[in-house]
């Protein structure tokens, strides 16, 4: 689905990452975890194409994206949620959904796809996205993501800062949207239970380059600590 290979990107004359190369499996999950200022972050928006590399290359489905536009790779089916529960706070969830939805041939029943995911939303419709706590933000920004029917989903540690049990919400649905097929994830996460509970593949980032990685699972949970912990 996805490769990053030795990819090499920064900010100005800041280097950040620094040859970074991982894969995501089809219809899987690959997770990247590291600490604060690892350059998770940097890595997605290298791979949304926020970011130009500054060498290496970046393969969807075999072609070469590297220099390709983010429309153009929406187009293609990969969809970006940054961190921090991002929306239009002065537009009702409906009209943030429907921002996303209308003008697409199946706009409605991706609407109510993504409601069915998150019910609490449909509750919530007529509420200004600014009055939503940030877990119901949260949500929103990845049912609109998820209206575009992506085959790819980009996602910036989404359980950041949210209470326990919107965390356990976003978790399944994760891991639901996953398991019945046709997507794939790359998911930046700090919370490392449920990235190892949701992973296929893992990565372990640190200061820009990837010092550890394998098979996901809960057995490697432990292993994963520690290298955390180094």
């Amino acid at each position: 689905m996805l490769q990053i290979h030795d990819v090499r990107a920064g900010y100005d004359r800041s280097p950040v990452l620094h040859g970074v190369t991982l894969s995501v499996p089809e219809n899987k999950v690959a997770v990247v975890l590291g600490h604060n200022g690892a350059g998770k972050s940097t890595l997605l928006r290298a791979a949304m194409g926020l970011l130009r590399p500054k060498s290496g290359t970046v393969l969807l489905d075999g072609e070469d994206i590297t220099r390709l536009a983010p429309h153009r790779r929406v187009a293609r089916g990969i969809a970006y949620v940054p961190q921090g529960q991002q929306s239009f706070p002065h537009l009702t969830t409906a009209e943030n959904l429907h921002l996303v939805a209308d003008g697409r041939p199946d706009g409605k029943s991706a609407i109510a796809d993504a409601l069915d995911l998150f019910p609490v939303l449909r509750e919530l419709t007529g509420r200004r996205a600014g009055l939503l706590s940030g877990g119901q933000r949260q949500q929103l920004a990845i049912a609109r993501a998820l209206i575009t029917r992506p085959r790819l989903l980009l996602l910036d540690e989404p359980t950041e800062g949210i209470q326990p049990s919107v965390v356990t919400e976003i978790e399944e649905t994760i891991l639901a949207v996953t398991r019945r097929g046709g997507m794939s994830v790359l998911l930046v996460e700090q919370h490392v239970g449920f990235a190892m509970r949701a992973a296929e593949r893992y990565y372990v980032l640190e200061a820009g380059r990837i010092t550890s990685s394998g098979e996901g699972g809960t057995g490697a949970e432990q292993t994963v600590r520690t290298a955390l912990s180094v």
